[in-house]
């Protein structure tokens, strides 16, 4: 059935469709549906869409949460370094999420970042709550890694010989793929660094009237660290114990008072591409302000949970927060949630280790894009984890077993509430936990397999896992058949060398070999 066709049977339902617009970037729009072309989002807007530009499409289940307990989700906050109840206004949450530097695709380490919103955002909405989720996209201003003063896009279109913005619409469009594979709900704004200009260079013309800013003696305008009294409390650096050349930051910056000022707008001096107007001269923007002008506009003014990664919290995290809050006058955002570091095969990914994974090469292993997706809802957000293919493939496995054991429950949409699993994810998300009681009840016999399949729905609601999605079945050709009846004779000769052979090359044709009681069994990956 295509797209359009199942839009089409759920009018009357709350649904979310991904689309793709006529410049080939990606938007998510989310209500309740009024026709095939209409919906309502929660505000009451009528949003209109072309239905052959949806890409994806899910109907968002609904249950009676009468008589039980979902709770309230409570996160690791790391300002106060405690447990925090997350806050809403008027039954919604507004969370921003630090989003991609597209001048290259997203890695399976960043993506957990990403992912990490996604569970935090359908966690909510179990518990009731809307959600206004905000993603920047970074495609100016982010300085290399290296103290140089490069920009991460003029420094790959150097490389490549392509136009910075090309660039970055390629990668921007691959992010949204990426997302869609994950079966990551999409954000209800994607606003990219280049064009909110006019919000950035307001931002600091209002922190230079504040006294929290002034053009420096070379012509750049700069945040004075010193006159944020409370600056150090994230991520718990002193201003007094830093020392000059932290990272993200430009080398160039003699026109500063103090070393651990950072540059709001930088002078254009010899760049050409990507430079505006600003009331400074040319130039562009620092890597910093551009969140806190975005949230600010997009969220009015005030953030009630802002997540990252753990490498953000110090610099860009630190500093987000003292221009938001002298911006605004007051603790802009209520809880701060940073996802820890994603290592592989116990190595710190890295292009010169030449150890970095995309999603793609998971795809191309033959392995279910949502087996990562698997693979790290095993383990804690906030706990350092170390993914290997190894464990990739038992989450490929699995994944297909418990899809099997849906599919033959029949094809019901009841869901059933578990209190075990609501615990897990309202407290600090505690996944390992809520997929351990998942595995419980797989191998409950006391369960029947209606119950299992409404329940395992139930938990598929925050998990994301496509579970009742079946499993694919296709027909295998003549030659995979003529291997698999050489293996059997190859086994009934107890030629194991040839039988181990056809193995390997059946595997690589996609196919999963076991031998068991009954002879040789066969299924697709």
């Amino acid at each position: 059935m295509n797209l359009p066709t199942q839009i089409a049977q759920a009018i009357g339902k709350r649904v979310t469709i991904r689309l793709r617009d006529s410049d080939g970037t990606f938007r998510d729009v989310v209500g309740v549906l009024q026709s095939e072309t209409t919906l309502i989002n929660r505000r009451g807007e009528s949003i209109s869409f072309d239905p052959e530009a949806a890409v994806a499409f899910r109907v968002i289940p609904v249950f009676n949460r009468r008589d039980v307990s979902t709770g309230s989700l409570s996160m690791y906050d790391t300002m106060s370094r405690s447990l925090k109840t997350i806050s809403s206004r008027d039954g919604a949450v507004r969370i921003y999420c630090c989003g991609p530097t597209v001048y290259r695709d997203a890695h399976v380490g960043n993506l957990r970042t990403f992912l990490l919103s996604d569970l935090i955002s359908r966690t909510l909405q179990l518990t009731g709550l809307e959600v206004t989720l905000v993603q920047n996209i970074t495609d100016v201003g982010h300085m290399a890694d290296d103290f140089s003063e490069e920009d991460k896009m003029l420094a790959e279109s150097e490389k490549t010989k392509v136009d910075p913005f090309e660039i970055a619409r390629t990668f921007e469009a691959r992010f949204h793929v990426d997302l869609q594979r994950l079966n990551i709900q999409g954000a209800d704004s994607y606003p990219r660094a280049s064009e909110k200009m006019p919000q950035m260079i307001a931002a600091i013309e209002k922190l230079i009237e504040l006294k929290n800013a002034y053009v420096g003696s070379d012509g750049s305008v700069y945040f004075d660290a010193t006159s944020f009294a409370t600056y150090g409390a994230l991520s718990g650096n002193k201003l007094e114990a830093l020392k000059p050349g932290h990272r993200y930051e430009f080398t160039d910056e003699g026109g500063k008072r103090f070393h651990a000022d950072w540059a709001l707008w930088k002078l254009a001096g010899a760049r050409t591409q990507m430079i505006w107007d600003s009331p400074w001269g040319a130039g562009f923007p620092g890597w910093h302000i551009e969140c806190s002008a975005m949230s600010i506009e997009l969220l009015d003014g005030h953030v009630d949970l802002h997540i990252g990664g753990i490498d953000l919290r110090f610099p860009h995290h630190e500093n987000e927060r003292a221009q938001s809050d002298s911006l605004t006058g007051d603790e802009t955002v209520d809880t701060w949630v940073h996802g820890e570091h994603l290592l592989f095969e116990g190595r710190k990914m890295s292009k010169s280790a030449g150890n970095v994974v995309l999603l793609q090469d998971v795809i191309d292993r033959g392995l279910d894009p949502l087996s990562l997706r698997f693979a790290l809802l095993e383990n804690r957000y906030r706990s350092q984890m170390d993914l290997s293919w190894a464990s990739l493939e038992a989450a490929h496995t699995t994944l297909k077993r418990w899809r099997q054991l849906l599919a033959d429950a029949g094809n019901g949409t009841e869901i059933k509430f578990d209190q075990e699993i609501s615990d897990a994810l309202t407290t600090d998300l505690d996944t390992p936990r809520a997929m351990q009681r998942i595995r419980a009840i797989e191998k409950d016999s006391a369960i029947g397999a209606l119950d299992k399949r409404a329940l395992f729905l139930f938990a598929d609601q925050v998990l994301g896992l496509e579970l009742d999605r079946g499993v694919e079945s296709k027909e295998a050709s003549a030659e995979i058949k003529a291997l698999l009846e050489a293996r059997i004779t190859a086994r009934s000769e107890k030629n194991w060398a040839l039988s181990d052979s056809l193995r390997d090359q059946l595997s690589d044709a996609g196919l999963e070999i076991k031998d068991g009681a009954n002879g040789q069994e066969w299924s697709w990956r």
